[in-house]
């Protein structure tokens, strides 16, 4: 457990680890209700990131945790592999670069299915369905 522990808040994992506590904060006060979970879309030009409709806070957390992990493991693995001499700090900033581009290419490839879970359109409302009649 404490191999873990030091990967996660050892570089180069740090950098990812302080974006986990950040978007598990986020939706900590979206299941409180004190935001929601499109509260960024407006800022977001999704078609130019390839999100295809994807509420931006889904697509970030998303690439948050698959980088996480990515760079967690990575991380676990360089330390029980025990290189001897400069390799693992080389081979701990290529992981830094890495693990985004990784999970960049993860999080585009998981969109797509979970684009048809976040219409464009609302639905109809009661009111909609109170003129009706």
């Amino acid at each position: 457990m404490g191999e873990l522990l030091n990967a996660a808040v050892g570089l180069p994992t740090l950098l990812l680890t302080a974006a986990l506590v950040v978007v598990v904060g986020f939706w900590l006060l979206v299941l409180c209700g004190a935001a929601g979970y499109d509260a960024f879309d407006s800022d977001v030009d999704t078609d130019a990131l390839h999100l295809a409709g994807l509420p931006v806070a889904v697509a970030a957390s998303i690439f948050v945790a698959v980088g996480w992990f990515l760079s967690l493991s990575g991380a676990v693995l360089l330390a029980a592999a025990a290189l001897p001499g400069a390799l693992p700090p080389l081979l701990s900033l290529l992981l830094l670069f890495l693990a985004p581009f990784v999970s960049w290419r993860v999080t585009r490839r998981l969109v797509r299915p979970l684009a048809a879970l976040f219409p464009d359109e609302p639905g109809p409302s009661r009111e909609d369905v109170a003129d009706l009649t």
